[in-house]
């Protein structure tokens, strides 16, 4: 092949062209750089060259186009015979937008090749589009039932632990020694079943355990599961229920199914309450989601012959909203209170989630489950994280019980806000008002006593507080106990009055707090004079504050009530008054101390307390 070029082009090219080199224009200033052939009629090779873009605007403009021809990468067009009537064509990275509109104008007759292209490339695009999902809406519906299996929604949720891999063991559960017990049958039947199954026995075919929030009931299951060795199923009961209808009965299908492959197992939901409330008080007619998903895990229940080895555990902290039909036995069989630790609980609490933590040689945990009365083991396990970050702020080695201490402080009042500034007349209103709180507490019958009286500002709205620890766990409230306490929440704005005539706005929450304690009194507690041992209200919620329910009475009645309530907070506020009036000169040299070192505590405090006298006359 030769390398000479012809008319600007290489030899070999014109060959290709089958066109002699002599045929070639050079001359015309239409011919650009490159060259392309094209078929025409009688097997004929027109020659078609590129031009400029701007080239073929003044052409337009000219009027020496004859027609145009616009596809989707270039423009070709053929000029009038009397210009050359020679076909171009031309590439620009943006043509025009109102090109058309400049040919209209023109008078240039022209076909538009790019809608159709993009019209077909379009309906291509959607047709893909949907065989995709036609394809993932098959696989879906391949895996589960109904609307649920169709987009995957029907699926249960659960959060599975192969082989009893919780991470917890029953040694990391303490405090609930009873409960524990209870739940060992569970274990030993799925780890020695064939034991029960010679004697005949049956083990519980549900485990409800009851009681109220952070008592460690979710700790309790995964740690039935760590120790028996086995998968173990978790799922909330707020899980299953969602906007579509069938959805929630779907995933409780799909969850037995899963745990039946797997027994023995155990499932495990969170939050029964969620799902398992009594059927007939729904606003609509007819069944609704959440009733449609408890008639599902009503009828898998009830399945439990076929389901060899799959124990369900379900916790709630309001057993009394539960459906009876899923409370009956034959579904949950057995339920395991977890209550509140008392204190030997408390401290075998504190020894598990101190493990970790390096503590000072002066930690005395039994003394801090002394002081913690009423904590729940999350509250205790929180309490002694609070103690290590107070120790790591003050860049401290260990743990000390000051640490403790403050924790103690810090999760009952609140954090502690030096920042809040009083005025001199606010502080001293606080310090007299805390004072009388622990004056009248410390002559008050009920067990607890007096510890820290502080005016330094804690949490929301606490200006000042004064600590009371009970010095030992108490289960029962006896009536001048009770009134006791009535007394002991009136002391400050009893103390405001003797000694400024008028009193604050300081002692709402006091006064809140008495009542409520005045109106349980006579309506729950049956300790009203006149009324005698009567209920007129009842509790809603056994383990959760829910406030509670005054039955129908009549005007008579509940004028009487009234009248009780008010007679029971006149006789405390009267005894909280004689016993401050009575030790005013105390109560002046006490206040003027705190004044001094904001908080009162230890041996100067107790010394200061031995010193208040109960008034004859109360």
């Amino acid at each position: 092949m030769t390398s000479a070029t012809e008319g600007g082009k290489p030899a070999s090219i014109v060959r290709q062209l089958h066109l002699p080199a002599a045929n070639l224009n050079l001359e015309n200033k239409h011919i650009s750089k490159s060259l392309l052939t094209i078929p025409s009629a009688g097997n004929k090779m027109n020659t078609i060259s590129q031009t400029a873009y701007s080239e073929f605007l003044q052409q337009v403009q000219a009027r020496q186009v004859a027609q145009v021809t616009i596809k989707v990468d270039r423009i070709e067009y053929t000029l009038k015979s009397e210009f050359g009537g020679a076909r171009h064509y031309t590439i620009s990275d943006q043509f025009q937008p109102n090109l058309p509109n400049l040919l209209r104008n023109q008078s240039i007759p022209f076909t538009d090749e790019r809608t159709s292209a993009s019209g077909v490339l379009g309906l291509l695009l959607s047709m893909g589009a949907m065989a995709g999902a036609l394809v993932w809406l098959a696989k879906f519906s391949q895996a589960g039932g109904g609307i649920g299996g169709l987009t995957g929604i029907g699926k249960s949720k659960a959060r599975v632990y192969n082989q009893g891999k919780t991470g917890i063991q029953f040694a990391d559960v303490a405090g609930v020694d009873e409960a524990k017990q209870e739940l060992q049958e569970v274990v030993d039947f799925l780890k020695n079943g064939e034991k029960y199954r010679k004697i005949g026995a049956k083990i519980p075919k549900g485990v409800l355990l009851v009681g109220p929030p952070g008592t460690g009931k979710t700790l309790l299951a995964k740690a039935i599961a760590g120790e028996a060795g086995v998968p173990f199923f978790s799922m909330s009961g707020s899980e299953f229920v969602e906007l579509y209808v069938g959805v929630g009965a779907s995933r409780v299908r799909d969850l037995f199914q899963q745990a039946k492959r797997q027994a023995p197992c155990i499932i495990f939901i969170d939050e029964l309450d969620a799902i398992g409330k009594s059927r007939g008080n729904s606003n609509f007619n007819g069944n609704d989601e959440r009733e449609q998903t408890l008639n599902q895990l009503l009828t898998e229940m009830d399945g439990f012959d076929g389901n060899a080895g799959v124990i369900l555990i379900a916790a709630t902290n309001r057993p009394e909203i539960l459906d009876p039909a899923l409370r009956r036995p034959g579904r949950f069989d057995r339920q395991v209170l977890v209550d509140r630790p008392d204190k030997s609980g408390r401290e075998a609490i504190l020894k598990v989630h101190s493990r970790g933590v390096k503590m000072g040689e002066d930690v005395d945990l039994n003394a801090s489950a002394t002081q913690t009365v009423g904590f729940s083991g999350a509250d205790l396990a929180n309490l002694v994280n609070e103690a290590a970050l107070m120790a790591a702020r003050q860049n401290r080695q260990a743990v000390l019980m000051a640490d403790f201490h403050e924790a103690i402080e810090r999760v009952i009042a609140g954090l502690e806000k030096r920042s809040r500034v009083l005025s001199p007349l606010e502080r001293q209103t606080v310090a007299y008002h805390e004072v009388g709180h622990a004056f009248v507490g410390a002559l008050m019958p009920g067990g607890s006593k007096v510890t820290k009286i502080s005016i330094v500002p804690r949490g929301i709205g606490a200006l000042g507080y004064t600590l009371q620890t009970p010095e030992e766990d108490r289960f029962l409230l006896i009536e001048d106990e009770l009134r006791g306490q009535i007394a002991t929440l009136l002391g400050g704005r009893a103390a405001e009055e003797i000694v400024f005539g008028k009193v604050s706005s300081g002692a709402s929450d006091d006064i809140q707090k008495a009542t409520a304690l005045a109106e349980r009194a006579v309506t729950q507690y049956g300790m009203g004079e006149t009324l005698g041992p009567i209920a007129f209200e009842t509790q809603q919620a056994q383990f959760l504050d829910g406030g509670s329910t005054r039955r129908s009475i009549s005007a008579e009645v509940a004028s009487e009530i009234d009248r009780l309530i008010k007679q029971s907070i006149d006789r405390s506020y009267a005894t909280a008054l004689a016993i401050l009036r009575h030790n005013r000169s105390l109560l002046e040299s006490t206040t003027q101390t705190l004044l001094e070192t904001e908080v009162l505590e230890g041996e100067q405090l107790q010394r200061i307390l031995a010193q208040v006298q109960m008034p004859e006359t109360v």
